[in-house]
């Protein structure tokens, strides 16, 4: 749904059974801080979504597909980050070297990643190679043919990512906690799914994977920079023509529903023993959803207690007492649920201080809230973080690909920071109360037993 005030492009379209017969283009907005947003939802239910800044000599195009991790069932763990690394292999058109290279040649450059809910295919180049990147990169989504060779071949480069993965113990622990919470939802496992998942996988399973979930309703695709909406429309529609994607009317998949909530795990301690130099630990709890409307309190929040340098976390645990190197808080959003977390890396030997500061911590926040001159500095935070944020054609394009798939909106810039602005010290000592009062997951990597954090 367009934002309040958008100006209609064109509107219109003889509406078939399962769509429109041709596109239909809206104007979203003319932002003083970027350029204009337009939005073309095409007859097969793909949507493309531009901005236009001519001031930039770079443009940022990215193919944006509403499926995950949390897509998968266990026995296909690590199927869409399977696919994600299939995709460069080769085309009809293209093998993989032509699709490197041919960006490569004009100084572009292209990248991918799975998150649990979405995966991104991008690249960034030079303006005046723009219909080259929207070519390359509409042949390897809708048309790669995921060779036997190719999938023995990329089944060990994963499996030696997983690997890597666990030779990270700061990485690691993020994926501890996410169990923790959720268990064995898919929202509890890893993303690159697990050996035991990813050597038996065929290539049968991963085409079916492919065509039942990449079709045209669920895909955006968005570009940032200098260009022109109507020109990127028609080199998209150019290069779907006679693939896959080139499909019947439809309408565009809507957003993943935020109900029912997913279902967390009571307070868990997960401890992974490993012979580390630094122990690797994050004490947590189930947040709130990306639409709540809390969101902005959590922002402040979050900012407060451990954002940057000068929150109560940083400056307690490293600049008074130099527990911890590293030490922040985050919160991790999805659409049906959420994460509230501390992390810290310090010396084994001072875990149990730096866990009962942070316990401390977070129950005083809890119970006292925060002061007025905190919550200046939390907003402060948010805005300038988020604004600043968008001083790049990537960002910017992601800004309108998460937009339209996660929000099924574009909030313009200025009423985003309207809304932290009318965030309150109620707002963020109410949400405070709720979150952080309560039992704490704990999920701990290091040279520990299992039993060493036991009740």
């Amino acid at each position: 749904m367009a934002p309040p005030g958008a100006v209609r492009h064109a509107a219109g379209g003889t509406r078939s059974a399962g769509g429109t017969t041709r596109a239909v283009t809206r104007t979203l907005s003319d932002d003083p801080l970027g350029g204009t947003v337009r939005r073309t939802v095409l007859p097969s239910g793909l949507r493309v979504l531009t901005e236009a800044i001519p001031a930039m000599r770079s443009v940022s195009f990215g193919i944006w597909v509403a499926v995950g991790s949390r897509d998968e069932t266990g026995p296909q763990g690590g199927a869409a980050h399977f696919l994600e690394h299939l995709l460069f292999k080769g085309t009809q058109k293209r093998s993989a070297l032509d699709i490197s290279s041919a960006i490569e040649a004009v100084g572009g450059e292209t990248n991918a990643f799975t998150t649990k809910e979405y995966t991104c295919y991008y690249a960034r180049v030079l303006d005046e190679d723009l219909p080259l990147a929207i070519d390359v990169m509409c042949d390897l989504v809708a048309d790669s043919v995921l060779y036997d060779a190719d999938v023995e071949t990329e089944r060990g480069v994963i499996l030696e990512e997983i690997a890597m993965h666990d030779d990270e113990p700061g990485d690691e622990v993020h994926d501890l906690f996410a169990r923790a919470v959720y268990g064995d939802h898919p929202l509890g496992r890893l993303i690159s799914g697990t050996e035991e998942t990813v050597t038996p996988m065929t290539r049968r399973q991963i085409q079916s994977f492919y065509r039942r979930r990449y079709t045209p309703p669920q895909i955006v695709i968005a570009a940032a920079g200098n260009l022109d909406h109507a020109a990127v429309v028609k080199l998209v529609r150019q290069a779907l023509r006679g693939t896959p994607l080139d499909a019947d009317p439809a309408v565009p998949a809507p957003r993943r529903p935020a109900a029912p909530a997913v279902r967390t795990r009571p307070a868990t301690t997960l401890v992974e023993p490993k012979e580390t130099e630094q122990a690797h630990v994050i004490l947590g709890c189930p947040g709130i959803d990306r639409t709540d409307e809390r969101r902005f309190a959590l922002g402040v929040l979050n900012n407060v207690l451990g954002g940057g340098m000068s929150s109560r976390l940083f400056q307690e645990i490293r600049e008074r007492r130099g527990l911890a190197y590293s030490v922040y808080s985050y919160a991790g959003q999805y659409a049906d649920s959420g994460l509230f977390a501390v992390y810290a890396g310090c010396a084994p030997g001072k875990v149990d201080e730096v866990l009962e500061l942070t316990r401390a911590e977070l129950r005083r926040v809890a119970a006292e809230g925060i002061t007025e001159a905190e919550l200046a500095r939390g907003k402060g935070m948010s805005k300038g973080s988020f604004v600043l944020g968008l001083e790049d054609t990537g960002s910017r394009m992601s800004r309108l690909a998460k937009g339209e798939l996660l929000y099924g909106d574009l909030m313009p810039v200025d009423e985003l920071l309207a809304r932290v602005d009318a965030v309150t010290l109620d707002d963020v000592n109410g949400l405070a109360a709720e979150l952080l009062g309560g039992p704490m997951s704990l999920a701990v990597v290091g040279p520990f037993e299992e039993s060493a954090f036991s009740a």
